[in-house]
């Protein structure tokens, strides 16, 4: 057994199911570097680490300042109600954490909870699966317009005497019939720490449903982080999101989206930004199941000094899904030769009238476009600056709501700045 598993299992509160759960992950142990889905990303050095069990930790509640109600906050996996702020949540949204739910005798606000993952190459969705005792579940009633955005919030806290520690969190989202929502996930950090996240988001979209979503991501530059969200789209359903990855130590999220009704439409866009030994891996996975259904995507990676950026964008077109129209394009910048992108754009097709668009890019700054900027005066670094800031800013300026444009502004901006000086 790895010290990883060991440490983590060590924690372990459970039914007779998830004890299950965890008992076959430590079986099967975490994938060997040649399996395929995680041929890029090497465990090796995670596996020899070990970490304690989280604990509520305090936070200076500055640090939440630019994040408006309603918001629910997260302190190393802790529900923390004094940073919290649900004083006015919207007529027609329920948002409670799970660990209150945990504590009701309603089997059916927890079915989300049975699901169970069995391949090997999942591992950190089945130690979710076995261990989460927290998160946010989220239902918006049929024909709810909930405006205002919805801010999650994960605070990786320093604590000096814990030592480096593991959380798992576990979130729903649930929009009924004509349901409207948008939520904005921040990971941010507080102090310097090596800690260990791993979130699990689920999210039924039912018909004619919209949910939106951003992940601002700027977590401790030695935390490392996990992520899965797994989303379902009814008929003429919307999903858009927007994924900003700008910190931690090693980093991986793993985005499923099944359009399973007839209409269903996702837009997926996002920045992964590997500077230093930052390492980044996103992977979507794309499933047209239906009728006329659209995917449009659009990722930009950059890479400098010894970081490294993976990207595999996965689409799947069944048969039957005729009308299907998928765009992927995912285009990249290497700023140094130290530096390393790999990506990998998949595509199949097991229907006849589609139209499937899907490709990758790795290159450098354009020359010609940096000496007409400093032919113009500007100094070597602030050209290549703006050159990068426009390459990722792409992405950002697709964003419909301005408050949620507004923060991923900011928070690429602080993240561009520190790559390109």
């Amino acid at each position: 057994m790895s010290a990883l598993l060991d440490s983590l299992a060590a924690g372990f509160q459970g039914d007779a199911a998830r004890r299950a759960e965890l008992d076959g992950l430590l079986e099967d142990g975490l994938p060997p570097p040649r399996a395929e889905a995680w041929k890029y990303t090497s465990l090796r050095q995670l596996e020899r680490r070990s970490f304690g069990v989280a604990k509520a930790v305090a936070v200076d509640p500055a640090l939440l300042a630019a994040i408006p109600a309603p918001r629910l906050v997260f302190v190393n996996g802790c529900f923390d109600a004094a940073l919290s702020d649900l004083s006015a949540l919207p007529a027609g949204l329920d948002l409670r954490p799970l660990s209150q739910l945990l504590q009701g005798d309603d089997p059916r606000a927890l079915a989300f909870l049975e699901r169970r993952y069995l391949r090997v190459d999942e591992p950190f969705a089945r130690l979710n699966a076995a261990l989460a005792r927290e998160g946010a579940v989220i239902r918006v009633n049929a024909g709810a317009m909930i405006e205002a955005p919805l801010h999650l919030v994960q605070v990786g806290a320093a604590d000096a005497a814990a030592g480096d520690v593991a959380w798992h969190l576990r979130h729903f989202v649930e929009l009924r019939e004509g349901a409207r929502l948008t939520i904005v996930e921040h990971e941010l950090a507080s102090g310097d720490h090596a800690h260990l996240g791993n979130a699990l988001l689920h999210a039924h979209v039912a018909h004619d449903a919209q949910l939106t979503q951003a992940r601002i991501q700027t977590a401790a530059p030695r935390a490392t982080l996990f992520a899965r969200t797994d989303v379902v789209l009814a008929q003429s359903a919307g999903y858009d999101r927007t994924d900003l990855e700008l910190g931690a130590a090693l980093t991986r999220h793993e985005l499923n989206v099944r359009l399973e009704g007839d209409g269903a439409n996702w837009r997926a866009d996002g920045v992964l930004l590997a500077d230093g030994r930052r390492h980044v891996d996103t992977r979507l996975g794309i499933e047209h199941a239906a009728l006329d259904t659209t995917s449009n995507f659009v990722w930009r990676g950059l890479a400098s000094r010894r970081g490294h950026a993976v990207f595999h964008g996965g689409i799947l077109i069944h048969q039957g899904a005729d009308g299907t129209d998928a765009d992927l394009s995912n285009k990249n910048l290497l700023l140094a030769n130290t530096a390393e992108i790999d990506t990998q754009p998949t595509l199949e097709i097991h229907a006849d009238d589609v139209k499937a668009v899907h490709g990758a890019t790795v290159g450098q700054l354009d020359p010609t476009a940096l000496f007409y900027l400093r032919s113009r005066g500007l100094p070597e670094a602030q050209a290549r600056t703006l050159l990068t800031g426009a390459f990722c800013r792409e992405v950002v300026t697709r964003i419909d709501a301005a408050p949620v444009r507004a923060l991923c502004e900011t928070a690429l901006d602080g993240a561009l700045e520190r790559v390109t000086t």
